[in-house]
């Protein structure tokens, strides 16, 4: 047997002159939200590591039957520290944990397992996690943080939006790509500066809009291609193979829910645990509380979308999570959970009738979830294309650009 790893604590000592690294998954999203913690005194720096080695990496340092996002993760961090451009004494990780019963929730074990093995077993590891499930002296959610960390998210939706409507249509190709460049930088330097007023937040989001419906573009007549899965194989480029360049290549535009809606889908289920096994009830009206909050913060970017551009906005995630009635309960939570199945009938309700659903080989949840729905969902909406792709070590790109491009080849026969 192994020998057990020691948590490492992050003190108040090491709040001062750390440098705290984060995993890559959703750039944008991730940078607006770097900002904050920095705001808060984190000297926090978002990983931009990529390639081969990342995942040569977390092979050599976990087994690979481990969920592969967290052989990403794990190895992307351990790269990083290899090379050389951070000081081993003088770091910390962070890495979110959602306390689900997927293997998710192992990843920090994981992380400090091959952390010790590659020789970095002093090396602090943080928890971003909502539910208590590790404390550190020398980190704290407190409100303002959370807020402004949440308000990131919902920029970072819909710069994602924007972005996935328009560069597929530009006549200069590149252009939205710069003008998530400069939001991204821009959001930051606003969510980095103390006081940013919901007033200034609404105001914001109308520049954005105005500025990306400025690109000149064609009509929008492209095949549409939704992304639901696995969140990390589904939002990041290093987890999923640059699947939305691969789609663009391929002259499809990508449709892809927000990060907002797992954070949505993550409150509710606190909400449905006190509904159905009457526990958690503090936490269950705290969640109300917040649910409705956030709720109401998307259907206003809803609304501005509509009133300032013919962009097709977000789905209000109060009507996403209706949708499932008929094909899995709320009650159905590990992982992605219920989300996952709503996420390709909100696609569908769009009118996205091609959908690549990504998932890490071996994940139960969704095989279930995912994969196990697409014969009724498919039964129920004739003419709807949904093949599940796989993720791990082993899976060669060109095999699951092989079959993404069969059911590309499906959808315009359809089309035809």
């Amino acid at each position: 047997m192994s020998a057990r790893v020691e948590r490492v604590l992050f003190t108040e000592e090491m709040k001062k002159d750390y440098t705290i690294l984060i995993p890559t998954m959703l750039p944008m999203h991730f940078k607006i939200i770097q900002a904050v913690f920095r705001q808060y005194g984190y000297n926090a720096v978002l990983l931009e590591n990529m390639g081969d080695e990342v995942k040569q990496c977390g092979l050599r340092y976990v087994h690979n039957d481990t969920c592969y996002p967290a052989l990403l993760v794990i190895g992307q961090f351990i790269d990083a520290l290899q090379k050389g451009g951070y000081d081993p004494n003088k770091v910390a990780l962070m890495i979110t944990q959602t306390g689900g019963g997927c293997r998710a929730s192992n990843y920090l074990s994981l992380l400090r397992k091959a952390l010790a093995k590659a020789g970095y077993g002093h090396i602090p590891v943080i928890s971003l996690n909502f539910s208590g499930l590790e404390k550190h002296p020398g980190f704290r959610l407190s409100v303002p943080l959370v807020y402004k960390m949440l308000t990131g998210v919902i920029f970072g939706d819909l710069l994602m939006l924007l972005h996935n409507q328009v560069r597929s249509y530009e006549y200069e190709k590149g252009a939205s790509a710069a003008l998530c460049e400069k939001w991204t930088a821009k959001v930051a330097d606003l969510m980095g500066k103390g006081n940013f007023p919901y007033s200034k937040i609404k105001k914001t989001y109308v520049e954005i809009i105005k500025d990306f419906d400025a690109i000149p573009r064609a009509p929008r007549d492209k095949v549409r291609v939704g992304i639901v899965g696995e969140i990390f194989v589904k939002f990041s480029p290093l987890g999923n193979n640059n699947l939305e360049e691969f789609l663009v290549s391929e002259n499809a535009e990508v449709v892809l829910p927000g990060l907002l809606d797992f954070i949505l889908y993550c409150i509710y289920n606190y909400i449905i645990d006190y509904r159905l096994y009457g526990i958690g009830k503090a936490y269950s009206v705290a969640c109300k509380v917040l649910d409705k909050f956030l709720l109401k913060r998307q259907k206003d970017l809803i609304r501005i979308i509509e009133e300032n551009s013919s962009f097709t906005p977000m789905t209000p995630f109060d009507h996403t999570r209706t949708l499932t009635k008929g094909y899995i309960g709320l009650g159905a939570k590990m992982g992605e959970g219920w989300l996952l199945t709503a996420e390709m009938l909100e696609l569908i309700d769009q009118g996205v009738k091609n959908i690549v659903c990504t998932q890490p080989f071996g994940c139960l949840p969704n095989h279930i979830m995912g994969k196990g729905m697409m014969k009724p969902i498919k039964e129920n909406h004739p003419g709807v294309n949904i093949v599940a792709i796989d993720y791990d070590p082993g899976a060669t790109k060109i095999n699951q650009e092989n079959r993404i491009k069969l059911m590309l080849a499906n959808a315009d026969r359809e089309a035809e």
